[in-house]
């Protein structure tokens, strides 16, 4: 078992006349004294934030408002202390096993039992709140403002709902524009990342959400600023009858209720100096509460043949097609023969419109099939609707966990606000329970619940290979795919769905339903087994197209998605491209994309190490540009004092394994 976070107090320092810059304001830097935070408690509570010297954030207000008092109003500090911390976190299905942050901490008592938490680490600042009351209370709002130095650019994907915009999958593209010219119509959820100029940005995240509701923002163009926006507490509900899934009717006028002592999640922005850092950034992981089920190595990830996406759309068998015993028998011999450990079985194998997960269509024999799939090395994890299975929490872990089922794809929660982010908490724990895993879809941004809750293998909250059955060109996939990395893969891992077969240039693009087609080229969709963070990983396409790539089906089935003992970032610029390299024991694997503009790529070798490897490098062909399923395989020998000139097309990418000899 991989045992929880060790914290070390390194020293306890007493608040010097150093650390204060007046009667009212004080200041905390990162171990490295690169990042500083200053705190000012005058009529209100705010800080800066610098960065080697620049300011990046001022006069950032918060507070907290109760029903009858407003935490940070007229604050009276009763006590400051500051202690230099270092961490060491081991980690489970993440992007390394293991890493060391060090932060310096100052922690300010005021007046009225409530207290602040600031965190400064080197590559970021962290602040919560606490509350040590008597009493049970209600969050009315709570302020946490951005402002911005400078009219900086920022990367906003906003709601996509206008009937209720707390009410969406959180799936969009990023809206790019300096904070003047935001707009101030529509929320976006989190991460979203501002560009301060000199290559440094900052990300908004948050971590160790429970019991809260999350965090939007809305931009005020004329304070150059970003403000807090959240979900009121729900006080009805309705129910869309083709799913059974609940949807929020009515809303009170508070976001919160909350016992009298506790903690409130982090708020966190992540500083970087260079884009290459954004993607291996740890801060959400590290501020997570740490371990709450104890063992965990029962937790099976790896690579998921998937139905949904391809629209069960298999074709030269003798029966017919769709949710029935034997497509998926024909899914899961697809997935023994190229040892794919689970086959997903998505929406259908219950009646969705019954919300009833308990009864199985006539169908299928899923005893009959968990047995099959058994037999051949293949389990099976089983889709729902998020209150559907919170209605039958226990009684549905019990009956699937005790068939042999493995996991469940949650989806269409839809919503963050308090009583939405209970439900995730109450699931995780009840699945662990039992031994299963989970695949949360239709789900917020992750904030550290894979720490909390090692059964929680993948989160969607990202615009996926899903969008693209519907989507036009106007979504430009490509500069999202070179995108999202930086920003949303700082908070936790992702389910994209790659793995698409039918490939398509800008020119040739579009959306089609049952027979859907990727945005740029076949080797672009290699490269997303590498790039993205990701321990359940689908192959999205359908068994009889990979049967006749079995090329690419071998090289996305060799990629380790777990085990990873180091990941880097050895080249990119967010929205343009990005190269990244993990390493799996003595073995290398890097993948590289492109946005819609061809380009070169030089790649160093000298990552590498001593010792020489054998390459298999799949990169784009030469008619790839109108061709986009064009590729090319190669393999060598190399070692660590070569490199390689690899050509992109628009929308392209390569992946290359290096294999230690």
């Amino acid at each position: 078992m991989v045992h929880r976070s060790l914290l070390t107090l390194i020293s306890l320092l007493v608040l010097s006349l150093g650390n204060v810059l007046s009667a009212k304001e004080y200041l905390v830097s990162s171990p490295d004294k690169a990042i500083q935070m200053k705190l000012v408690v005058e009529e209100n509570i705010s800080y800066d934030v610098m960065y080697h010297g620049k300011t990046l954030m001022k006069q950032n207000q918060i507070a907290l408002e109760l029903s009858n008092e407003v935490l940070g109003q007229s604050p009276v500090v009763k006590k400051v202390k500051q202690k230099a911390f270092q961490e060491h976190i081991d980690c489970f299905n993440y992007r390394c096993p293991s890493f060391d942050v060090s932060y310096n901490e100052m922690y300010v008592t005021f007046k009225g039992d409530y207290a602040l938490a600031f965190r400064v680490y080197n590559d970021g600042v962290a602040y919560r709140w606490e509350t040590k009351k008597k009493e049970d209370f209600i969050v009315r709002n709570e302020q946490a403002d951005f402002n911005w130095a400078e009219d900086d650019v920022v990367y906003l994907p906003f709601t996509t709902s206008d009937k209720d915009p707390y009410a969406m999958a959180f799936q969009n593209i990023y809206a790019v524009s300096k904070i003047s010219e935001a707009g101030n119509s529509k929320i976006a959820f989190l991460p979203v990342t501002a560009d301060c100029g000199d290559g440094i940005k900052v990300t908004i995240l948050e971590s160790d959400l429970e019991n809260y509701p999350g965090m939007f923002v809305v931009a005020d163009p004329k304070a150059q600023a970003l403000k807090a926006d959240f979900a009121e507490y729900p006080e009805e509900f309705g129910v869309h009858a083709s799913r059974a899934m609940k949807y929020v009717t009515k809303r009170t006028d508070y976001i919160a209720r909350c016992q009298g002592t506790r903690s409130f999640p982090w708020r966190i922005m992540a500083i970087t100096g260079d884009d290459t850092q954004m993607p291996v950034n740890n801060l959400v992981y590290a501020l997570a509460s740490p371990n709450r089920i104890g063992d965990y190595s029962w937790v099976k990830s790896g690579k998921v043949a998937w139905d949904w996406w391809n629209d069960w759309g298999i074709w030269n068998v003798d029966f017919k097609a769709g949710i029935n015993i034997d497509t998926y028998k024909y899914y899961i011999d697809f997935a023994a023969e190229n040892k794919i450990g689970y086959i997903v079985l998505d929406e259908g194998w219950y009646n969705p419109k019954s919300g009833d997960m308990l009864t199985v269509i006539p169908e299928l024999n899923l005893e009959e099939l968990i047995a099959y799939g058994k037999s051949k090395g293949v389990d099976l994890i089983l889709w729902t609707v998020f209150n559907v299975l919170d209605d039958q929490l226990e009684e549905a872990c019990k009956k699937y966990s005790a068939m042999g089922i493995r996991g469940f794809k949650v989806d269409f929660l839809d919503r963050d606000d308090q009583t939405g982010v209970e439900m995730v908490y109450r699931i995780a724990e009840t699945a662990a329970k039992y031994h299963l895993t989970l695949d949360l879809h239709g789900i917020y941004k992750p904030t550290g619940l894979n720490r909390t809750f090692p059964n929680i293998i993948n989160f969607e909250s990202l615009f996926g290979m899903e969008e693209m059955k519907w989507s036009t060109i106007e979504k430009d996939m490509m500069e999202y795919d070179v995108t999202m990395p930086f920003i949303r893969m700082m908070c936790g891992p992702v389910d994209y769905t790659p793995g698409a077969m039918r490939n398509a240039t800008k020119k040739d693009f579009q959306p089609i339903y049952y027979n859907p087609m990727s945005q740029g080229t076949r080797c672009h969709q290699l490269a997303a087994y590498i790039i993205h963070d990701s321990p359940l990983t689908m192959l999205a396409d359908n068994p009889t197209i990979y049967r006749q790539e079995q090329p690419c089906v071998d090289f996305i089935c060799s990629i380790p998605n777990t085990g990873i003992d180091e990941t880097r970032i050895l080249q990119g610029k967010m929205g343009e491209y990005i190269v990244t390299a993990r390493r799996v024991g003595n073995n290398w694997y890097v993948g590289g994309m492109t946005d819609w503009n061809a380009r070169t790529i030089n790649l160093d070798l000298s990552f590498l190490g001593e010792g020489s490897f054998l390459s298999t490098q799949f990169s784009d062909g030469i008619n790839a540009g109108k061709q986009a399923a064009d590729y090319k395989k190669t393999e060598q020998v190399v070692d660590h004092s070569r490199s390689l000139q690899i050509q992109l097309a628009p929308g392209g990418g390569f992946a290359i394994s290096f294999i230690r000899k």
